[in-house]
């Protein structure tokens, strides 16, 4: 590797462990989804707008990986029928509106 191309990696390196985590998803569609399925559920289990399951304390959901599969959960336990694209979807939404990994 030619010394131009190292510095141009290394200059482009920030920008890759910056990117996305859920780079397909769409957050407005995700937002939907979420509301239709997830708000009432969340209300039965924590109360209020069911929100405080995304900002307790002592929440489960640490990294990026993990929140896709807790969504893929709870689309299997409340039968919501969606598609790996919508789960996607909605961690985007929820990782813009609370969780905010890099």
């Amino acid at each position: 590797m030619n010394k131009t191309s190292l510095s141009l990696l290394l200059l482009l390196l920030p920008l890759t462990a910056a990117a996305e985590p859920f780079p397909k998803g769409d957050a407005a569609a995700g937002k939907k989804l979420h509301d239709a399925k997830c708000v009432a559920c969340h209300q039965r289990l924590v109360g209020g707008n069911g929100s405080d399951i995304y900002t307790r304390i002592d929440r489960k959901i640490q990294t990026p990986k993990a929140l896709l599969q807790r969504i893929a959960a709870c689309n299997a336990q409340v039968n919501a029928g969606w598609f790996p694209e919508d789960e996607e979807h909605a961690a985007a939404y929820l990782n813009r509106q609370y969780y905010k990994f890099k």
